[in-house]
């Protein structure tokens, strides 16, 4: 129920906590499970209240969607930079049927393999760095958007921001991808530079002129991470579905992430496994 009361202070095991907090829940059906084997049925009732705090805080994710009409779909996917097969991973995402679709971990080796499929349903795309922007809607004002920690050396570019010009007016669309994290035995969780990326980022959307904005984008964490505040004061989680997506082999935590402002995101799923780490990630957003 309280999260923030473990402190990031030390290995930063608050973020690292909350990254993994819907899997808490399993705590219930083991509880359950041993008070039944020492026949301890006192406990059974007990328990209905981590239940009850676990649905609380999870229960409407996996209430069906609804809400605002659908308006466009979203794709956000990191390929990873060593996919052995970009023009497959490419027209995997095509069969989501997406309005717009970002990506990350590009290279100059895979990038024209993702243009050549994808040109032909997206006619318009930018690019920055190792992040890009497809959609089926005119874009301008493409911009880089600066989200470099300090400490990172020059030409690490990972945000680009583009208006997209929809039948419903002009949206916002940002493609970002924030620094790794790092575990380890003697320095436990390390997240310094994801969350001075994240600063910066919530700076650029403070300063957002659109009302309407989207943002795809791998950002390294779940929307329970403290670390990605500053994101989340100025956007709003998708209203249903988990959509893990981080492993592809073995899906624990959803750190790629669509979030939306003057728009509502009342669904995200993901999508089948391409040649990524990642799986793939949808949203249908209401306009």
């Amino acid at each position: 129920m309280f999260p923030a009361a473990v402190p990031n202070r030390v290995g930063r095991l608050g973020s690292l906590l909350e990254i993994f907090l819907p899997w808490l829940g399993l705590a219930v059906p083991v509880l359950a499970g041993l008070a039944l084997l020492r026949r301890a049925t006192v406990v059974l009732p007990v328990l209905l209240l981590p239940a009850a705090a676990w649905l609380g805080l999870f229960g409407t994710l996996l209430v069906p969607p609804s809400g605002p009409g659908h308006g466009l779909t979203a794709v956000q996917h990191n390929v990873s930079d060593e996919n052995p097969d970009p023009a497959g991973t490419a027209r995997k995402l095509l069969e989501a049927g997406a309005d717009l679709i970002a990506l990350e971990e590009l290279t100059p080796s895979s990038l024209p393999d993702y243009t050549a499929v994808l040109a032909p349903r997206y006619p318009h795309h930018a690019v920055r760095g190792t992040v890009g922007l497809w959609s089926t809607y005119p874009l301008s004002d493409v911009e880089r958007v600066d989200i470099k920690p300090e400490g990172i050396p020059e030409g690490w570019d990972r945000g680009i921001r583009a208006t997209a010009a929809t039948p419903k007016g002009d949206i916002a669309v940002y493609a970002v991808h924030l620094p790794s994290v790092r575990l380890s035995p003697s320095e436990g969780f390390r997240s310094e530079w994801r969350d001075e990326s994240a600063a910066l980022l919530g700076r650029a959307l403070a300063a957002e002129r659109l009302d309407r904005v989207i943002l795809l984008g791998d950002l390294n964490s779940t929307v329970d991470d403290r670390g990605l505040a500053p994101v989340l004061s100025h956007l709003d989680p998708p209203r249903t579905g988990f959509a893990f997506s981080w492993p592809a082999a073995l899906p624990l935590a959803r750190i790629d992430q669509i979030l939306t402002r003057g728009a509502t995101a009342t669904d995200i799923r993901s999508l089948p496994e391409t040649g990524s780490d990642h799986l793939p990630v949808a949203a249908r957003i209401g306009l």
